[in-house]
């Protein structure tokens, strides 16, 4: 019997790229072999983000395309998942009848189980949210059927699933559920298998890490086990060289996590602090609990804590009522911090928000004029942020090698191009003089080959 092969297409966040891990092991242990391309594979699994409308509008496109291979080869399985399945539910085999499985997020790790009910019993939709959901300890594998990794020596951790914020933009609290943390110790067992396997570089995942242990108790000995003290339990794990999280949200930046980028030096110099909008009122209508005066203020702490800190930051422009002097808010805010780069977004609707019902959109050319004004001030701001690193020497965790050349990334996730074949693999770690500064990204040389 020939082997059955997947294939995965993954639209989305990080979170969605760990999921799609996750869905892989465990359609490995059920017997699938990772395939090439999604014209050939036995099962196709479409990987779902809608909070952007053009990433959903990806989803659509591309099922439009399956429906002409699976009419030439209905032998094969189609499987929506992700945050559009869980929106959208059954409506998309109404829209696609061509789809065999929509799964909703909280049900990833019953992806095996869930095809074969499908396969016996015909189309399946299964998205229920329960308020009570407990992820399930989830251990990696080495297993020869699973994909090699692209980068094998990095790897995402979810630490916690679901939001509570209720922010009115966005579908994350209706797509993945309410919030719940992961027990500790099934992260920390997870974190080192993976370290024991080569992984180096660790990144946590979550909707809102800072609030980690919050909303359920996650240490048996400790009820007031969080974030902070996972920071401190993960960093002593032998052979893990770095480590990030993301996303905060600024409104649960403690004081304790704060000083873990003093006091943490595996803890990479660099946070993704999405503040949104420059403007209280603003704000206050998308719901984000803060001031622009308490996200500055502690922007300051920050720095104090780790003066070589990089912040970076999401933006959305034209959010509904959004006035030119709402927008200059934004801009001198962009001034004051001085991002060293910047995810920035016209904003658009998403289904069952409560921003869909607010009055006074922005007209698309406004947004768009405003997006572009935002985006060529955040250019040569990231440009001359950049500028700061020449001459130094930073530690650079080499990416690529090739024969032309080498990159990776420093501490505070700057993307580095060596012009040099480096005498190292993918996965060492480099000290890296840094010699010419772009908008995106920065050349080096290797500072041993420099100085011997």
């Amino acid at each position: 019997m020939m082997p059955r092969r997947y294939y995965i297409k993954t639209f989305g966040c990080q979170m969605n790229e760990r999921d799609a891990e996750i869905m892989a092991q465990s359609l490995a242990g059920d017997g699938y072999l990772a395939g090439d391309s999604l014209e050939q594979a036995d099962l196709v699994i479409i990987n779902t983000c809608s909070v952007r409308a053009k990433a959903e509008q990806k989803v659509m496109s591309l099922l439009g395309f399956l429906r002409k291979i699976k009419a030439s080869r209905p032998e094969m399985r189609l499987c929506v998942a992700g945050c559009v399945a869980q929106q959208e539910g059954a409506r998309i085999i109404e829209r696609m009848p061509h789809v065999d499985l929509v799964i909703g997020t909280q049900h990833i790790y019953r992806i095996a189980e869930l095809l074969e009910a499908a396969r016996l019993g015909g189309q399946r939709t299964v998205i229920d949210l329960q308020d009570n959901y407990q992820i399930p300890r989830f251990l990696p594998q080495s297993q020869k059927c699973l994909p090699p990794p692209v980068r094998p020596f990095r790897k995402f951790v979810t630490i916690m699933q679901g939001c509570n914020n209720f922010c009115t933009y966005c579908v994350v609290p209706y797509t993945r559920g309410r919030e719940v943390s992961r027990s500790a110790k099934d992260i920390i067992d997870e974190i080192k298998v993976l370290v024991e396997s080569g992984v180096i570089e660790i990144t946590l995942l979550g909707q809102n890490v800072n609030s980690y242990g919050r909303t359920n108790q996650v240490d048996t000995e400790n009820p007031d086990y969080g974030f902070a003290d996972l920071l401190g339990q993960v960093a002593k794990i032998s052979g893990l060289k770095r480590l990030r999280f993301t996303t905060s949200h600024p409104k649960d930046l403690s004081e304790a996590l704060i000083r873990c980028f003093a006091d943490i030096p595996k803890l990479c110099p660099q946070l993704h602090l999405p503040v949104q909008a420059g403007s209280d009122r603003i704000l206050r209508i998308m719901n984000r609990h803060y001031t622009v005066a308490d996200y500055l203020e502690k922007v300051n702490r920050l720095r104090k804590a780790c003066p070589a800190i990089a912040l970076t930051t999401d933006i959305i422009v034209g959010f509904p009522g959004e006035t030119e002097a709402d927008f200059s808010g934004t801009m001198d805010l962009l001034d004051q911090v001085r991002f060293h780069g910047s995810f920035s977004f016209k904003y658009s609707d998403r289904p069952g928000t409560r921003a869909c019902k607010l009055a006074d959109k922005v007209d698309e050319m406004v947004k768009a004029e405003r997006l572009a004004r935002f985006q060529a001030r955040q250019d040569a701001l990231s440009l001359e942020r950049n500028r700061e690193y020449v001459g130094e020497v930073r530690a650079v965790l080499v990416e690529e090698v090739s024969s032309s050349g080498a990159r990776g990334r420093t501490g505070t996730n700057h993307l580095v191009h060596f012009q040099e074949t480096l005498p190292c693999r993918p996965g060492d770690l480099v000290n890296a003089r840094i010699v010419h500064a772009g908008q995106h990204s920065l050349q080096g040389r290797l500072a041993e080959k420099e100085e011997s």
